[in-house]
């Protein structure tokens, strides 16, 4: 009785030595890539690309939440945005100073004052034309900045990546803040397609 009291002891024993060990095998994630804006360079020459995400827009009197489907093309943006399931889908093209805002209820409508219209129609500021550039990780190329740490500023917004991502062997975001005095902009990047 003694032996077997002893041998479960010892038993036991280990067990705790082992499972204590484990503690010194966890796998901690690696750090993600900070923002570079020279490891973006080349994405200027990139002539389509697209994205999935979220993205949530607070105003000072308004916010909202969408899923967001961007495509870029050479000469024109297809942005999607939806709610849960889809569910009241907007459809932004924009292209050769035309925009084209469908909502989904047949009644398509067309400005060829692309910033100012979807400012009207989303009810927000966005400088859509300028995030082109900012979702890809660049600064707009006809525009001054100024870098920062984690981004940059460009016409009075601040851009900050707060989490980048390895697409391809191409860094690409994963996590931005947008933001000037008026509008905040979150997006996360859910998958890259280049």
């Amino acid at each position: 009785m003694v032996r077997h009291f002893k041998a479960r002891l010892i038993l036991w024993g280990c067990c705790v030595l082992l499972l204590s060990g484990c503690s010194f095998f966890i796998v901690e994630p690696t750090p993600t890539t900070p923002y570079s804006k020279t490891a973006t360079l080349p994405l200027y020459k990139l002539e389509r690309w697209s994205f999935e995400g979220r993205l949530s827009i607070t105003g000072r009197t308004d916010s909202w939440t969408a899923n967001i489907d961007w495509q870029h093309g050479f000469d024109k943006e297809k942005i999607k945005l939806s709610g849960p399931l889809g569910q009241g889908a907007t459809h932004i093209e924009l292209g050769k100073g035309v925009v084209t805002i469908d909502k989904g209820d047949g009644k398509a409508q067309t400005s060829n004052q692309p910033e100012a219209f979807i400012n009207q129609q989303l009810g927000l500021s966005v400088p859509v034309q300028s995030l082109r550039y900012w979702v890809i990780g660049l600064p707009e190329p006809t525009q001054a900045f100024v870098e920062t740490a984690t981004g940059f500023k460009q016409s009075g917004w601040l851009i900050e990546y707060k989490q980048m991502q390895t697409v391809k062997a191409t860094t690409m975001p994963y996590k931005i803040n947008v933001t000037n005095e008026q509008v905040k902009l979150k997006l996360i990047v859910d998958e890259w397609l280049l």
